[in-house]
């Protein structure tokens, strides 16, 4: 009986010490601006990716996480926090209808879309974590420009 109740108290200390190492971990905030939106219809989806090989992601089921915001005068800020330093890149969707998916047409997409580190997009340069991934080691603001097709 002794050794059960030890057992239960170093499991108990050392989850209690291993919770204390998640305190240590740097986190920094990360602020994406989108400017020139076409109208205030619907909201900006905002994904962040922290994996090769996680974009593109049509279907919204690679991301690290994902928020949504609010578009006031064509334009919208929506900041992550809590951010471990690391690779990350950014995909946004100009989601008009509120759906949470890209509609398209025939077969390019009807609503707006961007990558962090595109200004275009064309079957020539399409986006990859690679392409699109950029460093946080502190608090970060950037701006990423939404393409209509």
């Amino acid at each position: 009986m002794k050794i059960e109740i030890k057992t239960i108290i170093a499991f108990a200390l050392s989850l209690t010490l291993y919770s204390f190492n998640d305190l240590n971990v740097d986190t920094h905030s990360l602020t994406i601006r989108v400017k020139n939106l076409r109208n205030d219809k619907g909201e900006v989806q905002i994904a962040l990716y922290n994996k090769n090989g996680s974009i593109p992601d049509e279907n919204y089921k690679n991301y690290y996480k994902i928020l949504k915001g609010k578009i006031v005068n064509a334009s919208s800020t929506i900041t992550f926090n809590n951010i471990p330093s690391g690779k990350y890149a950014v995909n946004i969707l100009h989601d008009e209808n509120k759906n949470g998916k890209i509609d398209k047409g025939f077969i390019l997409p009807i609503e707006g879309f961007g990558f962090s580190n595109f200004q275009s997009i064309s079957f020539k340069n399409k986006p990859t974590f690679s392409k699109a991934s950029f460093t946080v080691n502190e608090d970060k603001s950037m701006s990423v420009k939404v393409i209509y097709m």
